[in-house]
């Protein structure tokens, strides 16, 4: 969803060109909101600066939705508080408008199966903002703090799963998974997701341990 038509007819051809998925609504922003109410979407990639409505004035709108598509902010803007507020707010991923089409299609293959991507440039940044404050035994005391059900859960947090992936991997019910993923950001201070797998990445969580329980 982008104001500017010629960059949705490059964003179409480019995904079009995946045999495994196909462009089903494009649209600029004072739009997207009723596209998604209209549409059954799996992935949307979302603009910044669009007229009428900006894209992190309606992302909170569209993950709020019921069984919301995943939203991907994609931008020609690094900026850190960009970033932080449009994950903060529940987007799935961070792009950028200088990534490669192949980049591009698996980003979007990606989160679709339920993961998070980010641009190397919206990486570098949530990492360097993050890393001095999650040293490893400042981020094992944290991530103590939580119950064994939470630490399992951030352990898949960790390794990039979906809210649904999570809870078929622990035979919880989407909405429980849901609310442990809430909860567990909450218990660590207001983290967004990539946040708190960094932190739990600091602490050595390990998946392992969650698997088939």
């Amino acid at each position: 969803m982008d104001d500017e038509p010629l960059v949705r007819a490059g964003l179409r051809t480019i995904l079009n060109s995946a045999d495994d998925m196909c462009v089903v609504v494009e649209c600029a922003g004072a739009e997207a909101f009723k596209a998604v109410q209209d549409q059954n979407l799996g992935v949307v990639l979302l603009d910044i600066h669009m007229p009428v409505v900006d894209g992190l004035s309606l992302l909170p709108r569209i993950v709020g939705t019921p069984n919301p598509p995943a939203v991907a902010m994609l931008t020609a803007f690094d900026s850190g508080g960009y970033i932080d507020a449009a994950l903060r707010a529940g987007a799935a991923g961070y792009l950028m408008k200088n990534s490669t089409p192949e980049h591009l299609i698996q980003s979007v293959r990606t989160l679709a199966a339920g993961g998070q991507v980010l641009a190397p440039e919206a990486t570098s940044r949530v990492i360097g903002g993050y890393l001095v404050m999650t040293r490893e035994d400042e981020a094992g005391r944290r991530v103590a703090t939580l119950s064994e059900r939470e630490r399992q859960v951030l352990s898949l947090l960790r390794v990039g799963l979906g809210n649904r992936q999570i809870a078929e991997r622990l035979h919880l019910a989407h909405s429980t998974a849901k609310d442990h993923v809430s909860a567990i950001l909450a218990k660590l201070g207001g983290l967004n997701r990539v946040q708190a797998a960094v932190l739990a990445d600091r602490a050595r969580l390990s998946a392992a341990r969650t698997a088939d329980r």
